[in-house]
């Protein structure tokens, strides 16, 4: 028996082997998933971009600053003389935060009052922020711990006031569901499609597609609209638990929302159909849909901030379609974003879709003769 089975295995070792497409699943994509893995699932949090509104010329707030510009992880890249500044660079995400210095801090200071830094926060990444108010409060506790070897205070020279927008309590549920809608919505898209024309031909039933008088673009049409369809109503089912179940606030406008999902799956399912007519099997329409899944999800910004990653992986983010949903999905939530406030995610989001779409109909054409 053992000798049976020994020789059972040595075979399909060599067909595994011996087959190019077997090698290919072996080494492939654990390849590409560790390689994404290793880049991309980070939290660490380097050259936090910040902006400072200071308007106090005293010792006291040159000193905290010079604290803020020296620490390793924060890079101040703007210098505000108005608070009318604030929101359009928290807005078009150019900084995570915003350090404001009121004109009395340095009095209150030397004074013996406790004098008070506000530190403004983009609360639609929770983990995010919560890490960067962490940060921010070991460098004012180290100002004051500075400051009170000096003078006998009773209380702390400076005091921390946060305060977080889009996400006052930097609740990880308001951050994680809109972003689900997106990775749901991809996974069922991708799985629906993707295994749309391989299961034809495993089936045998592709070939009586060639005596038709379909086209290879009706074809086509006549498997992406089941996709379209599907996904729409998981989407819009998600949505709705997450409004109605979790709470999430839906700030923006439902026809923003709707056209940044219409245009993702534009572009999942034309990714999904060049996956599909590349396939000659179900199975290799499944590994297709994995490789592209995991690694789609990692770089949306889904649960770790784009920002964080190599620069050559950041590139990469611009062709998967996943970041720009984010975006929509997260601004139409928390941010109240409308149509016109997306417009540079849209259009992305049309070109990458048109473009899958005639690779999959070229594919199709190609594959059917």
């Amino acid at each position: 028996m053992w000798q049976r089975l020994f020789a059972l295995v040595i075979k399909e070792f060599l067909a595994l082997l011996r087959d190019k497409a077997s090698r290919f699943v072996l080494i492939g994509p654990p390849v590409v998933q560790l390689v994404v893995f290793g880049y991309a699932a980070t939290f660490d949090l380097n050259h936090i971009p910040f902006a400072v509104f200071n308007e106090d010329p005293g010792l006291a707030s040159r000193q905290l600053l010079a604290r803020f510009d020296g620490a390793p992880v924060f890079q101040r890249v703007a210098t505000l003389s108005s608070d009318a500044r604030i929101a359009p660079l928290i807005d078009r995400q150019d900084v995570l935060v915003v350090l404001h210095i009121d004109r009395q801090f340095s009095r209150d200071i030397l004074a013996g009052r406790p004098g008070r830094v506000q530190v403004i926060i983009d609360g639609r990444n929770s983990n995010t922020a919560a890490i960067v108010l962490g940060y921010a409060n070991t460098i004012l506790l180290d100002f004051d711990a500075e400051w009170g070897s000096t003078h006998p205070w009773a209380h702390l020279p400076a005091q921390l006031v946060m305060r977080a927008w889009y996400n006052p309590d930097l609740l990880s549920r308001w951050f994680v569901i809109p972003g689900i809608i997106g990775l749901l919505t991809l996974v069922v898209t991708m799985l629906v499609t993707a295994l749309s024309i391989a299961r034809e031909r495993e089936m045998g039933t592709y070939d009586q597609l060639l005596v038709t008088p379909l086209r290879p673009a009706e074809v086509l049409l006549g498997k992406a609209i089941p996709g379209f369809i599907i996904g729409s109503g998981e989407a819009t089912f998600i949505a709705l638990v997450a409004i109605l179940w979790f709470g999430v606030p839906f700030t923006g406008s439902v026809v923003a929302l709707v056209l940044g999902l219409g245009l993702f799956l534009l572009s999942a399912i034309g990714i999904g159909m060049m996956i599909s007519a590349l396939a000659a099997t179900q199975q290799q329409g499944l590994l297709g849909a994995f490789l592209f899944l995991v690694p789609a999800i990692l770089l949306s910004g889904f649960a770790t901030p784009i920002a964080n990653m190599p620069q050559f992986v950041q590139y990469l983010t611009y062709l998967n379609p996943m970041r720009y949903l984010m975006v929509i999905l997260r601004g139409s939530f928390l941010q109240g974003d409308r149509a016109g406030d997306l417009l540079d995610q849209y259009w992305p989001l049309a070109a990458i879709g048109l473009t899958t779409m005639i690779a999959a109909a070229w594919l199709a054409r190609k594959r059917m003769y």
